[in-house]
């Protein structure tokens, strides 16, 4: 599985790209392959500011509901208005279509604690 190295990763598997003092999170292509055929995303979280690994809302496949978690701390500042009626673009574009959420970063030093897609995948492999 090739990762985006511009990205940094969590344990949980949710992906987070900066762009200056905002970022969007998704989860991996990873998650999504074991989630499988996702059907519907909950994400009632916009406007609240949250912590580094409180959830954020929750990802519903054909046989399970997984918590979504915040990689940094930050103030939610949109929710992906594409999901609600194709939540099967997070299987289809887990890097692309298939963001999530964005966000105001309240602290940068928490992306130094995240994976580079190298730890990520060494992770994935043991």
């Amino acid at each position: 599985m090739k990762l985006p190295q511009n990205l940094k990763y969590t344990k949980e598997h949710e992906w987070i790209s900066l762009e200056g003092d905002h970022a969007v999170i998704g989860i991996t292509a990873f998650a999504q392959g074991e989630l499988g055929d996702i059907v519907f995303v909950e994400i009632e979280t916009e406007g609240e500011t949250l912590e580094k690994g409180e959830t954020f809302g929750t990802i519903e496949a054909v046989k399970t509901v997984s918590d979504l978690f915040m990689p940094v701390g930050g103030k939610v500042l949109e929710v992906n208005p594409d999901l609600e009626s194709a939540p099967e673009l997070v299987n289809k574009d887990a890097y692309g279509a298939g963001w999530l959420i964005k966000i105001s970063i309240s602290n940068q030093a928490e992306l130094e604690e995240l994976l580079s897609a190298e730890e990520y995948q060494a992770m994935l492999e043991s």
